[in-house]
C-alpha cells in the first residue's frame, strides 16, 4: 500500500454488524502497535479489559471507520457527547450521561489503526473528521485517554497531556495519558 493510496480514505459511520471486524483491528493494532511501549502481558490485559468497541457510539453514530478506495477497514475511531472517557463495552468504569458543548468537553474515543496502514495519514484524517463533528455539535474543547504509543501522535495534533495513571487491568497496571485540547476561537 502506498501513500497515494492513503489520499482516497473514506470515512463513514460503524455499523453494528461490523464490530467483530473492528474489534480484530483494534486487537491487532494494540499487538503491533504497542510494542516498545507496553509488556505483551500489559497489551493483552488492556484488550481485556480496556480497548474495544463501544456499542453506545455506534449506535450514537459517533464511532467511524476509515476505509481506502478499495473498501478495506484501515483504521477506526470516534468521538463521544457521552460522559465516558475511554473503554469499550467490556470497560466497567462507562457512563452514558449526555455532555454540555457549552461547559464539557467531548470525548475522543477508541482510535485503532490497521498496523499495515500506521503511520500514513488514516489516524490523523479520523482525528480531524472527529474533531470537525464535535466542533459542528457545538462543542469547544476535547478530552481523550491516549494509551502510550497514542500519546505522541495526539501531543502532535494539539493536545496536551497531563500526568500519567496507571489503570488496573485484571491486576495488571497499564498506563494511560490523559490529553485535551481547545479549538481556535
Amino acid at each position: 500500500m502506498s501513500l497515494a493510496t492513503m489520499t482516497n480514505l473514506h470515512i463513514r459511520p460503524a455499523q453494528p454488524a461490523e464490530i467483530p471486524a473492528l474489534e480484530a483491528i483494534i486487537t491487532a493494532s494494540a499487538r503491533v502497535l504497542s510494542q516498545g511501549f507496553y509488556t505483551p502481558a500489559e497489551t493483552e490485559a488492556a484488550i481485556a479489559h480496556v480497548f474495544g468497541v463501544d456499542s453506545e457510539l455506534v449506535a450514537d453514530g459517533t464511532y467511524l471507520v476509515v476505509e481506502d478506495s478499495a473498501g478495506d477497514r484501515l483504521g477506526c475511531g470516534g468521538w463521544s457527547k457521552r460522559a465516558t472517557l475511554f473503554g469499550g463495552d467490556k470497560f466497567a468504569g462507562r457512563e452514558s450521561g449526555l455532555l454540555d458543548p457549552a461547559r464539557d468537553a467531548a470525548k475522543i474515543r477508541a482510535f485503532f489503526v490497521a498496523p499495515h496502514a500506521a503511520r500514513r495519514g488514516v489516524g490523523a484524517a479520523l482525528l480531524k473528521a472527529c474533531e470537525d463533528a464535535a466542533a459542528a455539535a457545538g462543542f469547544t474543547r476535547t478530552e481523550l485517554m491516549a494509551t502510550l504509543p497514542g500519546e505522541p501522535f495526539y501531543a502532535a495534533h494539539g493536545y496536551a497531556g497531563q500526568a500519567p495513571i496507571d489503570l488496573d487491568c485484571g491486576g495488571v497496571a497499564v498506563r494511560f495519558v490523559p490529553m485535551g485540547k481547545t479549538f481556535p476561537a
